[in-house]
């Protein structure tokens, strides 16, 4: 069993946070967890993976286009990532900045794709998925470790 976390990341700030995600993935017991890059995403990644979590800065309140790039590319597998585990995560300049709609964004498109989309677990935040202006600080590194965590154990329970 696998879940990939996807990220696109100009700054930084968002591979930290998907590192810290990631975190938490690896922390279940029989999971793999692949964590990659947007410009880096395979097919072969999608097609293996039974859980993914993706993560990009805010750009004009969506998420950025080399994200949205690999939902676009592999719109022809949508039929074989039915009831996989999905997951989104954000970061942002501004402590306004978006995140909640880039979040929506990325949840959309999971939604077409049939996902299974689940939000961050009630001793987080309870809400969308992770996310932070700038780097993430220490709350928010434990927030997006349970937020790996929930989709891994998911994944296991589920498959």
């Amino acid at each position: 069993m696998q879940v990939l976390v996807m990220y696109y990341s100009r700054t930084g700030n968002t591979k930290k946070l998907a590192e810290e995600i990631a975190k938490g993935v690896k922390d279940v017991e029989d999971i793999n967890c692949v964590i990659k890059p947007a410009s880096e995403i395979t097919k072969d990644d999608f097609l293996q993976s039974d859980g993914i979590i993706a993560g990009s800065p805010v750009y004009f309140g969506t998420m950025a286009s080399e994200l949205k790039g690999i939902f676009d590319r592999f719109i022809g597998l949508r039929r074989k990532m039915e009831n996989k585990i999905g997951a989104a995560f954000a970061t942002s300049a501004d402590q306004s900045g978006g995140k909640e709609t880039t979040i929506i964004s990325i949840i959309q498109a999971m939604l077409i794709y049939g996902m299974i989309v689940v939000g961050d677990p009630l001793d987080a935040t309870g809400h969308y998925g992770v996310s932070c202006a700038g780097a993430p600080d220490t709350k928010t590194a434990m927030n997006a470790a349970k937020l790996g965590k929930r989709v891994a154990l998911l994944v296991k329970n589920l498959r």
